[in-house]
């Protein structure tokens, strides 16, 4: 078909009336289907109900070292846990604090922790007249969420297929010392789906930060989410890359089971230097004698090891793959040479990025919402909500059911169409 923005007003405006009528007939389909969030269907829930299985009131809840699951203790996690825990995140497991079930928690209790106590001993933030946070943008909305709680100022920094922009990242890190850290999620990005390049880890790794107190959160929420067996993006590991660099303490780095087992009661972890470990558990006892093992255990018993945990991603992949390809062969389908959008093409995570023209992905999402099909905000990968461009739309294919979610994303393509041509009528 001949792109929207070759076409005249005759050919758009026969356009649109085509798009029109069949916007209707999606209408009267009284659909109810949601993309609104990165949430695993129900197929891939049903890959760990063998955990259910694993601990009944038969077996011995005690640990190699004689640790009761049971009863109070082990602030940092039982052994058996992080050892699967850090072969997951390729860390050494001394390095590693076992939490609760949600990692976006145990990010807001770190910069709670921050704001109240200061970090190794520098000044509380709260007791600072300004605190920065660095937002590569787009980027995850429950990062952005938790900053703009604390009244911390948010600074949007590019992204492309790299990464974030390093030289602006490396220019304001070394001259500004109220930014204190800056968001990043490396592999399988939210939303674009993009892993940081070599480079871009070593350029992070060597930062030299004003702030003493500048740490670097890095989310690794996708690290093992691979969509392809033989396909897959590999990232240098921060923490030893920082070693390396002399900086060893300028990373908190997070990941949980979240995705991996249940949502609601995985595991979730913090890797970070032997300092700020110390640091961190000096306020952690006082918030808790130790988070919940018997789950711990579970896990553990439920995977056995690493090569478990990448089996059963294996079959994480075989659910969503196809869901994925669905999308974006409609998306291709629908929209290719029409010069009214792009999105990307991940290899992994849980997300699509769309990029409309400028000024339509508000009225896109009305209008895909007008027809029955949720979806996440417009303007919510960005701080603030405040998505300059009004161009970037989070695709989330993962939880509808491969059927609907061809029609969620036949609809969504076609709301596309209508207000970009809306747009090049000058039709508000």
């Amino acid at each position: 078909m001949k792109a929207y923005t070759e076409m005249d007003k005759e050919e758009l405006r026969s356009e649109l009336a085509a798009l029109k009528m069949e916007f209707e007939t999606y209408e009267r389909m009284d659909l109810h289907l949601d993309m609104s969030r990165g949430k695993p269907c129900r197929e891939q829930l049903d890959l760990s109900m063998g955990m259910m299985d694993v601990l009944n009131s038969q077996v011995d809840l005690s640990c190699d070292d004689g640790t009761d699951c049971r009863n109070y203790g082990v602030l940092d996690g039982i052994a058996e846990a992080k050892q699967l825990i850090g072969d997951m995140m390729e860390n050494n497991p001394d390095n590693i604090i076992i939490y609760g079930n949600s990692s976006l928690n145990v990010m807001y209790d770190t910069v709670s922790r921050a704001m109240t106590h200061g970090i190794m001993g520098n000044t509380p933030w709260c007791k600072l007249d300004k605190v920065k946070f660095l937002c590569p943008s787009p980027g995850y909305d429950r990062h952005f969420a938790i900053t703009e709680y604390f009244g911390i100022e948010m600074i949007p920094v590019p992204m492309s297929e790299t990464g974030p922009d390093m030289d602006m990242v490396e220019e304001l890190v070394s001259k500004d010392d109220s930014i204190k850290g800056i968001w990043c999620v490396p592999k399988y990005s939210n939303p674009q789906g993009y892993s940081y390049s070599d480079e871009t880890v070593y350029r992070f790794a060597h930062l030299k930060p004003k702030a003493p107190d500048f740490r670097i959160f890095w989310d690794n929420a996708y690290g093992i989410h691979h969509l392809y067996d033989h396909d897959q993006d590999y990232i240098p590991e921060i923490l030893m890359e920082c070693k390396k660099a002399g900086n060893p303490d300028m990373v908190y780095k997070f990941a949980s089971t979240s995705k991996i087992t249940f949502p609601g009661s995985g595991i979730a972890s913090l890797a970070t230097s032997l300092n700020n470990l110390e640091d961190i558990k000096k306020q952690l006892k006082n918030q808790t004698i130790g988070h919940d093992k018997v789950n711990q255990l579970r896990h553990v018993r439920f995977f056995g090891d690493i090569a478990g945990m990448v089996a059963h991603m294996r079959k994480h992949a075989s659910v969503i793959r196809p869901k994925f390809e669905a999308v974006e062969s409609i998306f291709e389908k629908n929209l290719a040479g029409l010069g009214i959008g792009e999105w990307t093409h991940p290899m992994g995570g849980y997300f699509i990025s769309f990029e409309t023209m400028d000024g339509c992905a508000k009225k896109t999402v009305h209008l895909a919402m007008k027809a029955g099909v949720k979806m996440t905000e417009a303007g919510a990968t960005w701080p603030y909500h405040d998505d300059p461009k009004d161009s970037n739309i989070r695709v989330a294919p993962t939880y509808p059911p491969l059927e609907d979610l061809k029609v969620a994303a036949e609809l969504f393509t076609l709301c596309v169409r209508i207000v970009s041509v809306e747009k090049l009528l000058g039709i508000e």
